[in-house]
């Protein structure tokens, strides 16, 4: 609904009643004309954007892998060792003192082989030494749960931070491509 303007008739009679009143505040100024009204401000509606079907689906489905592979997960590892050394180690600049090969061998013969290995080169003062598990063998994944490709290569990590050989190991990081790269690993042990 608009509000319609007043005619010339009915401003003249509002100035008549206007000055037969008696102002209320004599000392505050009087206005001639009645002040226009301001017009009311339309609000700014912001501007959508067009709309297509299909335009904000995902590209891609999302992983579900939550936990990063074991080459991540060792590389991630805090350094408790000398940075110069550990960067010589990486670059396969220092030889290994010692080495075993874990290949073929199930997880009941390897712990205990891998277990006596390091404990000999702990009690022998041996400080690198070289621990070959394999890339694993790669498997048709036909069931619903993923099977990770290399059991030994995920175990020894763990095998080395557990007791015994946990107050005898000071670092484990992947080998260097001439000793085996990601089907090994570098075992730097303590100081006897």
């Amino acid at each position: 609904m608009s509000r319609r303007r007043l005619t010339p008739e009915e401003v003249d009679l509002w100035r008549k009643v206007a000055d037969s009143a008696h102002r209320m505040h004599p000392e505050r100024s009087r206005h001639e004309e009645p002040k226009p009204k301001p017009k009311p401000i339309k609000p700014v509606r912001p501007r959508v954007p067009e709309f297509e079907v299909g335009s904000r689906a995902q590209t891609a489905l999302p992983r579900n892998d939550l936990l990063p592979g074991i080459s991540e997960r060792v590389a991630r590892q805090p350094l408790h060792m000398d940075k110069k050394v550990y960067g010589k180690m990486k670059r396969g600049k220092m030889l290994p003192e010692g080495k075993i090969d874990l290949h073929g061998m199930t997880q009941e013969q390897a712990h205990p082989a891998l277990t006596g290995f390091i404990m000999r080169s702990f009690s022998e003062g041996k400080r690198l030494v070289l621990v070959v598990t394999g890339k694993g063998k790669s498997k048709p994944d036909d069931g619903p749960i993923p099977v990770r490709r290399g059991i030994l290569k995920h175990h020894v990590p763990q095998w080395l931070a557990m007791p015994p050989l946990g107050a005898m190991v000071l670092q484990v990081a992947e080998a260097h491509v001439r000793h085996g790269g990601a089907g090994a690993y570098y075992v730097y042990l303590r100081r006897h």
